[in-house]
């Protein structure tokens, strides 16, 4: 692999993208399925590898980077739960080092001197699934799975089964409202008592602690999950309409005076330090304890201070996890077969000798593309990261999350004499079209990615197109998955998104109807069919990502719905591009650059592609997003900060301004409301000044909102 200072910007944006999809359908695997390929190790391997290459390229962050999303979409056999308060998972630290980072960027974003303390808790991370509980009056109304982060799946019944989820809780005067989260976990003695048990009836035995408690969670039938011998610590709170404590490590405490278990390693700390050594302790005794961790939680210990840091797109910025070193093993590459991608990308992997890799069977690996495989650049050059991989080789693997491992290392003395050097396709192995290399324009070197160019005739991208556009991220239309994609476009059923909202109307001129097809029935097919119909309707933001336009990720659907609110006003500004004020507009909105801009102007310029898109509107009605309430006075409008802000950092003005309801942008336009100008500010504050645009300084902010934060 080669290494993250040595990437150009095409290989950057190439890797970013693979990572994206790869982690995203590791994420379904682990949280939605229950059925991981890969260990805890190598997942937060891809994920530090992502995030790595977007701190090095911070303007290629794609906008459905793994950085910026959290969980899965929640299953449609649940109903489905909405949570007050967001869900979100953890950032990552996987040595000393990023901890101290961690503690540095709490200082840098809240200005804190130097020698001021900043108390922090330590706890073992559990490896098990997270679970939120509301009580109102003091009683269990409901418990929800963390799902995307934003909706999961009411498991009620079957969290009332679990011995340590009180129904009534045990404190004196609890508030109203009081959502209590934690971990659901599975013992290692009550896993080998189940899976003896298992093997005893002759039914097929479980893999591992963490997935056996997931799926007894959500058993649809609630007698199921009460024959499993789950528990729950309690370590977080959701919505409360009232604060017990000011502290985190207070608010356990009172949590454990409400009847919940909560970890009795948990401590809190003055220095990092302590921190660091209560870590090493965890990490000894870690085989000695009966449930299974994977770190080490650090969170900063005072609530106002955790208010004042929020959040970014997927983590608390006052919260990180510490991780355990991941785990490694030897096996053998049997094959190295290509995938094409949806955007055409062909994609080595690996298929290995199974191998067991910390209790999770793995047999494949992500080969990145043809360099890697070779271990040498376009230009012959040797990549330090190659591995010069051949099949039959003995490859180390390591398990870094959930997602395809990572190949290490290969034992050059172990290679036998018949070990055959992999031959990269000159074509697309799904359309047999040329597969070439993109040469950038301003640098003259090839990506290192080969990608098809027969665009929409090449049936592996059209189909992975329709996967996408089906999928839970997007439409997620209920009975459509990949195997039912497939089977429609073999048969010519479906050959593009606007062909799914006809297929009804379509089936009545098949020769063979789809109730008559093998599968299917007059039931099955009619409820397709609505599930389809009742998709009409989707959120706009899912239906733009369901496009699968390269680079347009899920949040970066979301802005673009939150910015020109509707399919008139997106169309309008999709149309004129090609033109400097439609173009500055869209870059103006936060977090898009020139990437996401070329991408979106190149998508529409196709023919083919506005012909789709236009036959699908005519199928569609996408409800808009909805809009800030008005209790804010930036709620809704455009807010640009410039300059030197002394008050608070950049970061914490955005997170500020979103949470009221107002839309952060990076530049000045027609279509700004408000810039804040701090000491120092340039040419945004000159062009506002020529634009008319509301200017006030930090104090005027606020001035302006203070009575809201």
């Amino acid at each position: 692999m080669v290494e993250v200072d040595a990437l150009s910007v095409e290989e950057a944006r190439a890797e970013l993208e693979k990572l994206a999809s790869e982690i995203a359908r590791h994420d379904a695997l682990y949280h939605a399925d229950d059925q991981p390929e890969i260990s805890d190790a190598e997942y937060d391997a891809l994920r530090r590898r992502n995030l790595a290459i977007e701190q090095k390229f911070p303007d290629l962050v794609r906008e459905d980077s793994p950085s910026k999303r959290v969980g899965y979409v929640a299953l449609d056999k649940f109903e489905k739960i909405t949570h007050a308060v967001p869900m979100l998972s953890l950032d990552n630290a996987f040595n000393d080092e990023d901890v101290h980072e961690f503690v540095g960027r709490v200082r840098r974003f809240l200005k804190l001197d130097p020698l001021q303390p900043v108390p922090l808790t330590s706890e073992p991370k559990i490896d098990g699934l997270s679970l939120t509980l509301r009580y109102e009056k003091g009683k269990l109304v409901s418990a929800g799975t963390r799902g995307d982060g934003s909706v999961g799946e009411n498991v009620t019944e079957n969290a009332k089964t679990i011995a340590d989820v009180p129904t009534v809780l045990a404190c004196d005067n609890p508030p109203d409202v009081v959502e209590v989260r934690g971990e659901v976990y599975m013992t290692h003695e009550a896993f080998q008592a189940l899976n003896a048990r298992m093997e005893a009836e002759g039914k097929p035995t479980y893999v591992n602690p963490r997935n056996t408690a997931a799926g007894s969670l959500r058993q649809l039938d609630s007698a199921i999950t009460a024959r499993r011998p789950l528990r729950f610590f309690a370590y977080a709170w959701g919505e409360m309409s009232e604060m017990p404590s000011g502290t985190q490590m207070g608010m356990v405490e009172w949590l454990k005076a409400c009847g919940f278990r909560i970890n009795p390693l948990m401590q809190r700390h003055e220095t990092i330090e302590e921190l660091l050594e209560n870590y090493r302790y965890i990490e000894k005794v870690r085989p000695e304890l009966e449930y299974d961790i994977d770190g080490v939680v650090y969170k900063v210990d005072e609530l106002a201070l955790q208010s004042r840091l929020g959040f970014a797109s997927r983590f608390p910025r006052w919260a990180i996890a510490h991780k355990f070193p991941a785990e490694k093993a030897w096996t053998i590459l049997r094959d190295i077969e290509i995938q094409v991608g949806r955007t055409g990308a062909l994609t080595p992997v690996a298929r290995l000798e199974p191998v067991t890799v910390g209790g999770v069977v793995v047999t494949n690996a992500t080969l990145h593309n043809e360099d890697y495989v070779k271990g040498i650049g376009s230009k012959g050059e040797p990549l330090r990261d190659g591995k010069d991989l051949r099949i039959g080789d003995h490859v180390m693997l390591q398990r870094a999350g959930d997602v395809i491992p990572q190949i290490l290392d290969v034992d050059l003395d172990k290679r036998p004499e018949v070990a055959q050097m992999f031959a990269f396709p000159e074509t697309c192995p799904a359309c047999g079209s040329a597969a070439l290399r993109e040469i950038n324009a301003n640098t003259g070197k090839a990506d290192s990615v080969k990608r098809c160019t027969g665009g929409l005739v090449c049936p592996a991208q059209a189909v992975e197109r329709l996967k996408h556009f089906v999928s839970r991220g997007a439409l997620d239309i209920d009975g459509l998955g990949d195997k039912q994609v497939e089977a429609f476009y073999e048969q010519g059923r479906i050959a593009d998104a606007a062909d799914i909202f006809t297929l009804r109307e379509r089936d009545a001129r098949f020769l063979k109807k789809l109730k008559d097809m093998e599968g299917w029935g007059a039931t099955s097919a009619s409820k397709l069919f609505d599930a389809i119909d009742d998709k009409r309707s989707a959120d706009f933001y899912r239906v733009i990502f369901g496009l699968g336009i390269r680079h347009v990720g899920e949040q970066t659907a979301k802005d673009l719905a939150r910015a020109y609110l509707d399919v008139d006003g997106f169309n309008a500004a999709m149309g004129k591009l090609d033109q400097a004020e439609a173009y500055e507009e869209l870059t103006a909105i936060d977090g898009i650059g020139d990437t996401v801009a070329i991408a979106l102007r190149e998508f529409f310029a196709e023919q083919r592609n506005l012909d789709v898109w236009n036959r699908l509107m005519e199928q569609m009605s996408p409800t808009p997003p909805e809009q800030a309430s008005g209790d804010s006075p930036v709620a809704g409008k455009t807010v640009v900060f410039t300059g030197s802000l002394e008050k608070m950092t950049r970061d914490e003005a955005k997170a500020m301004a979103e949470r009221l309801g107002a839309k952060v942008s990076g530049s000045v336009s027609k279509k700004t409301d408000l810039l804040v100008a701090g000491p120092g500010a340039g040419s945004k504050l000159k062009k506002a000044t020529d634009l008319g645009v509301e200017t006030i300084d930090e104090d005027g902010w606020f001035e302006l909102v203070g009575a809201l934060i």
